[in-house]
C-alpha cells in the first residue's frame, strides 16, 4: 500500500471507533465529503485492504504484449546474451534489436525484462570515489590521448592497441587500430584529428617515453628542456604537452577506453571483422560517427580553440624524426645500421661537422647540412674485421748451417754466427791479447 492510503486506514480505524467524526475524517483525507463517505463503507466491508487502489498489481494499459516480449527475450538470448565478459548490455542490445532485427524497444524497457528474465545483473564493480576534474569549456582546449592494449579481436587476432584521442569538453572521439603505441601510431591519430578539426592547445598524455622523458645530465646542466620526437612535433606545431600523474588524471579517455573495450569489441565479433585494415575502415566510415552521435556533447562555450588547419606540405615537414649525425673524413654518416655516402656539392668537405637526418613515416630520408638539403647514395654496410688469433711465439732455434757467405763479408762476420757464439769468441780474444801482453 502507499502511504496515502495508510493514512487514510489510520483515520478511518479513528472513524469506526467513533472518535472522529466523518466531516473530519474528509478534511484530513484531502477528499470530498462523499468520497469519505464510500471510503468508511469499503473500509468497514473489506477492512483495510478495501483501501488499495483496484488497479495495484495489474498489468499497466501501455505494457507490450506478452508475445512480443518473449520475441524480443528470444532474440536477445539468442545474438546478444552469453559468458558475463561478451554479453550485451540493455543499451546496446535495445540498439542493435532496432537496427539489425526492426523491433524498436527502450532500453529501460528491455532492462526491466532482461533482469526478469536472468540475462542482466546489476552486479558492478566498486572503485574508490573520486571527484571527477571539471570538463574544459572550449573543444579543441585539452585533447586527451592515450593507447589501449586488448584483445580488440578476442582470439580472431593477436592483442593489439587502439590508439584514442578524447576531447575534453565535448568527449568527441577519433581512434585508429594498431599493434603497437608507437611514435609513428601518436603521429597518424594526431595528424588526422589536426586534419579533421585543426590544431588542439595541448594535448594531455600519460609518462610513456613516447611522449615525455626525464632530463638527462647535460640538460639538466644547460636547463635545456628534454623532448621526444613526438614531443618536438608537437612544440613546432605550438601543441602543449601535458603529462598526467596518474591514470585517474586522464579519467576522460580511461573510461572511453572502457565503453570501447565493451561496445566495439562486441561489433567487430559480429562483423567477423580480425584485421586492422578492415577495423579502421569501420572505424572511420560507422563506429566513430555513429559513437560520436551518441556520446558526444555541447561544450560550454561556443568557442572553438582549434587554430587553422596548417597546409599538407607543414605537416609533412613538422611529422618527422630528426637525428643528428658527425660527417666521417670520406663524407660518410650512418643511421638506423645504414650508411649514406654524401656527394660533393661545394668547394668545402662537411666532415666532422654535424648533419641533419631527418624521416618521414614513409622511410623516405632527407639529409641537411647548415639549412642545405645534401644529396647522397646508400652504400653498403662496410665487412666486418675477422677477428685477430695472437698465436704464441715459437722459441727461436740455432740455424742448422751457418748461412751464406755475402760478397765482402769475412767469415767470422757477427752475421755467420749466433749470438752467444759471437760473445764467446769475443771473450776468447781479449783474454788471448792479454797473455800476449804479459810475456817477454
Amino acid at each position: 500500500m502507499s502511504g496515502r492510503e495508510l493514512t487514510r486506514v489510520e483515520v478511518l480505524s479513528r472513524v469506526k471507533a467513533g472518535t472522529l467524526s466523518l466531516g473530519s475524517a474528509a478534511t484530513l483525507m484531502a477528499v470530498s465529503y462523499r468520497q469519505a463517505k464510500r471510503l468508511a463503507r469499503r473500509y468497514k466491508a473489506e477492512g483495510a485492504k478495501g483501501l488499495k487502489h483496484r488497479s495495484a498489481g495489474g498489468a499497466s494499459n501501455h505494457a507490450r504484449p506478452t508475445a512480443e516480449r518473449e520475441r524480443v527475450l528470444a532474440l536477445v538470448r539468442e545474438k546478444y546474451s552469453g559468458p558475463l565478459d561478451e554479453r550485451f548490455g540493455p543499451t546496446l542490445a535495445a540498439e542493435h534489436l532496432a537496427s539489425e532485427d526492426g523491433v524498436t524497444v527502450h532500453h529501460d524497457t528491455l532492462r526491466r525484462w532482461m533482469l526478469a528474465a536472468g540475462l542482466w545483473s546489476r552486479a558492478r564493480k566498486r572503485s574508490p570515489h573520486r571527484a571527477r576534474r571539471e570538463r574544459k569549456a572550449h573543444f579543441g582546449e585539452l585533447v586527451q590521448l592515450d593507447g589501449s592494449f586488448h584483445l580488440w579481436y578476442e582470439a580472431r587476432a593477436p592483442r593489439g592497441c587502439l590508439m584514442n584521442l578524447v576531447d575534453d569538453a565535448t568527449g568527441r572521439t577519433l581512434a585508429r587500430l594498431g599493434a603497437q603505441e608507437t611514435i609513428w601510431a601518436a603521429v597518424d591519430v594526431l595528424r588526422r584529428w589536426i586534419e579533421a578539426y585543426g590544431v588542439p592547445l595541448a594535448l594531455y598524455t600519460d609518462w610513456k617515453n613516447v611522449y615525455v622523458r626525464e632530463p638527462n645530465a647535460e640538460e639538466q646542466a644547460t636547463g635545456a628542456v628534454p623532448l621526444t620526437q613526438v614531443g618536438r612535433m608537437c612544440a613546432a606545431l605550438g601543441i602543449q604537452i601535458i603529462a598526467a600523474s596518474s591514470p585517474q588524471a586522464k579519467g576522460r579517455v580511461e573510461r572511453n577506453h572502457g565503453t570501447h573495450q565493451d561496445r566495439l569489441v562486441k561489433k567487430l565479433r559480429r562483423l567477423g571483422i580480425a584485421d586492422d585494415l578492415a577495423a579502421n575502415a569501420f572505424l572511420e566510415m560507422t563506429y566513430l560517427p555513429d559513437h560520436n552521435a551518441r556520446f558526444a556533447q555541447r561544450a560550454a562555450s561556443t568557442d572553438d580553440f582549434h587554430r587553422r588547419t596548417p597546409s599538407r606540405l607543414a605537416l609533412d615537414r613538422a611529422f618527422q624524426l630528426e637525428e643528428t649525425r658527425v660527417v666521417s673524413n670520406d663524407w660518410v654518416i650512418r643511421y638506423d645500421t645504414r650508411f649514406f655516402q654524401i656527394a660533393r656539392q661545394s668547394g668545402h668537405a662537411p666532415a666532422r661537422s654535424t648533419v641533419l637526418v631527418r624521416e618521414n613515416a614513409a622511410g623516405a630520408i632527407e639529409l641537411r647540412y647548415r639549412g642545405r638539403v645534401m644529396h647522397w647514395s646508400e652504400i653498403p654496410a662496410p665487412p666486418s674485421k675477422p677477428a685477430v688469433t695472437t698465436a704464441p711465439r715459437p722459441a727461436m732455434a740455432a740455424p742448422a748451417h751457418a748461412p751464406a757467405r755475402r760478397r765482402g763479408q769475412s767469415a767470422d762476420h757477427p752475421w755467420h754466427h749466433g749470438v752467444e757464439d759471437y760473445r764467446t769468441r769475443l771473450q776468447v780474444a781479449a783474454a788471448k791479447r792479454a797473455w800476449m801482453a804479459g810475456q817477454p
